[in-house]
């Protein structure tokens, strides 16, 4: 614990060990979510923060760039080289500010866009009701088969072509199968569109190289870089050289002021990382355990969407368990299975008590759990589950309490890395 921190405000100190603890002590199955290294955390928390510094590199309000000029053009070239893109902006806060700086350099008020429904895996500034994307653009939203769960292309070109979208997103938060940059490129291109990839959730396993690269396909690629690039959080926007230009003024001067440049730093750090050999190592891992452990839930008798996954990430509806997504994630984490509860395509539940529960392995990789350790998360989420679903509550929560014990013996063997 930093000294500083429990001498000036030991409230904050300890609530920050409270949740140093906690995550120590949790299965971590949120697919947005892992853990930076200890370089990235201590490049978070650098004198870097006192720098006000709008504009690029070169093109300051400020005066005293010095450093920051040569640090953020640093993180871009690090990010255009793992990537392999034309132009990376390593300024946006997050990955919705990103998502909307594509609009603003793509689009006009009231052009008609496309993107993923909500419920059917896309994310809200994909164009959805209650996103601003959704109030200031005329939305198209295409989803996925009932009868596989995924993306339903032949839909997606039909709209495309009918509506004729000023831009195309592709790509979502809640997607366990490899999204088809070339099949969207094509139709983008048949339908006069410019194609946005959001990436925020493949990130690191494209860097990795354990899922395909949007790169030479979308004009524009948006990511956030905590989740599986395990960076800080923050964003980039990535881009082909004809757009460069708009992507920036979008950023700044268009939605935002001065970068941060803590996070910049700690952005760089983790691209850093993401280009070394293990990284590709730990990217193929993360695959292999959502692959081993969605076998495993699939043969307890969970019904997986699109029936498991390709990726980071499974969805589960759990109707057929007979229990609804909120009490089951709730229960979870009594157990100390963190997960979030998730709507499913074509849910009949309302979205805040959903049907579905979404899971990932990019966190639990990070700590260096492997297929042995997938199957026996399979194996608790059933016991909470079935207890769950039984009439007997206080029988429920004696195996939640015995299995948050054993939770908690397995993680000291995984330690947190920083």
């Amino acid at each position: 614990m930093n000294p500083d921190l429990q001498a000036t405000d030991p409230a904050i100190a300890d609530l920050v060990a409270a949740e140093e603890r906690r995550q120590a002590e949790t299965v971590k199955l949120i697919p947005s979510e892992n853990y930076v290294s200890p370089a990235v955390l201590a490049a978070t928390g650098t004198v870097l923060t006192n720098k006000y510094s709008e504009g690029y590199p070169g093109r300051r309000y400020y005066e005293g760039q010095q450093v920051i000029d040569p640090l953020e053009e640093l993180a871009s070239r690090r990010a255009r080289e793992l990537f392999g893109a034309d132009h990376a902006n390593v300024q946006p806060y997050s990955g919705s500010p990103a998502n909307l700086a594509a609009y603003m350099a793509l689009a006009e008020p009231g052009d008609t866009i496309m993107g993923m429904a909500l419920p059917m895996g896309g994310h809200l500034t994909h164009g959805w009701s209650v996103s601003a994307t959704g109030k200031w653009f005329n939305p198209v939203r295409y989803g996925v088969r009932r009868d596989t769960g995924r993306i339903d292309m032949d839909e997606v070109r039909e709209l495309a072509l009918a509506e004729r979208p000023k831009l195309i997103f592709c790509g979502g938060t809640a997607i366990p199968r490899t999204i088809d940059f070339p099949a969207f490129a094509e139709i983008a291109r048949e339908a006069g569109s410019v194609l946005v990839a959001d990436i925020a959730h493949i990130a690191g396993l494209i860097a990795g190289g354990a899922h395909p690269s949007p790169v030479g396909h979308a004009e524009v690629i948006t990511t956030t870089t905590h989740k599986t690039l395990r960076g800080p959080r923050g964003a980039m926007i990535l881009s082909d050289e004809a757009h460069a230009k708009a992507v920036d003024k979008a950023v700044f001067p268009g939605l935002q002021g001065g970068p941060h440049n803590h996070t910049t730093a700690a952005i760089a750090v983790a691209l850093h990382e993401a280009a070394q050999p293990s990284f590709a190592d730990y990217a193929a891992q993360v695959v292999r355990n959502a692959v081993v452990l969605a076998e495993a839930l699939a043969e307890r008798g969970f019904d997986l969407v699109s029936g498991g996954t390709d990726n980071h990430l499974i969805l589960i509806d759990l109707t057929p368990k007979g229990v609804a997504g909120k009490p089951a994630a709730k229960a979870l984490d009594r157990a100390g299975l963190e997960t979030n509860y998730n709507t499913v395509p074509y849910d009949p539940r309302k979205p805040f008590d959903p049907s579905g529960l979404r899971i990932g392995t990019p966190a639990i990789t990070t700590r260096g759990m492997g297929e042995a350790e997938m199957r026996q998360i399979a194996a608790w989420m059933d016991e909470v589950v079935t207890a769950l679903a039984g009439s007997d509550e206080d029988a429920a929560e004696k195996v939640i309490d015995r299995v948050h014990h054993e939770v908690r013996e397995l993680t000291t063997r995984f330690p947190v890395p920083a």
